[in-house]
């Protein structure tokens, strides 16, 4: 895959995952693209660049008098697309790890607290084959992890109801096995059942699991009008709640009850353990919060 076809695929996951808004996509597809073009001119590939290159292609902006804020801004944008490519396993080690210049620390993941959680799940109705597609979609991301191009990726054959697992594809066309834990597996009956995804077919045979109201499988964007909706309905913000925070709920809630990191590095389909590491700082800040708040002697 090409360079390009890897940055495609980052600004989606930016756009879908991250939930960063168009202005700042669009200026860091415009910087990353900027980048590409000069690797280009200097007959390089992205797997070949080390630190050197970097340095160097910083100093030619500044040269070009390029505003303080604009390589500022660059340095971010690509130390951003390095980090998503080592997170994928694109790339094995980030040239960009020791960019001259302050690097800004990462973003936390912010998961949902284990009430919240509960709390929108049994908010859930079950009236009508839309609130059964629901209620099994939101079980699913949350009680597995998947991202949500996972989750619109699946097929019935996919499901093994026998063995209580589920086949998911992630990146790279990756295939693994994710269990299908009590509540997932009761709420994928109750969809599947006559009153539940049969009502949505309407004569278009289809092999998704998830179907929308005309009959095709489920967008990624229609999970995220899904999730804003439910969300909204059981007193959860807008801008608090999206498919990724489902993926991040999920990690940081089994890390708090003790699961073992690789089996959540496993579950989640990442490639590298640093990558799954981050749900443990949200651990570990999240126990200081409550120690803080609980502990009567903490503020002393």
């Amino acid at each position: 895959m090409s360079d390009k076809s890897h940055l495609d695929e980052y600004v989606e996951w930016l756009a879908v995952e991250k939930g960063r808004s168009l202005a700042t996509i669009e200026a860091y597809e415009r910087d990353i693209r900027s980048f590409l073009a000069w690797l280009v001119e200097e007959r390089t590939a992205v797997a070949q660049i080390g630190e050197g290159d970097l340095d160097r292609y910083f100093s030619e902006l500044k040269d070009g008098r390029l505003a303080v804020s604009s390589i500022s801004r660059a340095r971010s944008s690509i130390r951003g697309w390095f980090g998503y490519l080592v997170e994928e396993g694109i790339l094995k080690t980030d040239p960009s790890a020791r960019l001259k210049g302050t690097r800004r620390g990462r973003t936390l993941p912010k998961p949902l607290a284990e009430d919240q959680i509960m709390a929108l799940l049994d908010s859930l109705p079950s009236a009508t084959a839309l609130d059964l597609r629901d209620r099994a979609l939101l079980e699913l991301l949350y009680g597995t992890g998947v991202r949500v191009s996972e989750a619109t990726g699946i097929d019935l054959e996919h499901l093994d109801f026998d063995e209580g697992l589920i086949m998911v594809t992630g990146k790279g066309s990756k295939q693994r096995l994710v269990p299908m834990g009590g509540a997932v597996r009761r709420s994928l009956n109750e969809y599947l059942a006559a009153e539940g995804r049969e009502r949505l077919i309407l004569g278009r045979p289809s092999s998704r699991l998830f179907l929308n109201a005309r009959g095709t499988g489920l967008s990624r964007q229609g999970v995220d009008l899904i999730i804003n909706k439910r969300a909204l309905a059981a007193g959860i913000g807008r801008h608090t709640i999206s498919a990724h925070v489902f993926r991040h709920s999920c990690a940081t809630h089994m890390l708090a009850h003790g699961a073992d990191i690789r089996i959540v590095q496993e579950l989640l389909g990442h490639a590298s353990i640093a990558t799954t590491q981050i749900y443990t700082a949200v651990s570990v800040t999240s126990l200081q919060h409550e120690y803080n708040n609980a502990h009567p002697r903490a503020n002393d």
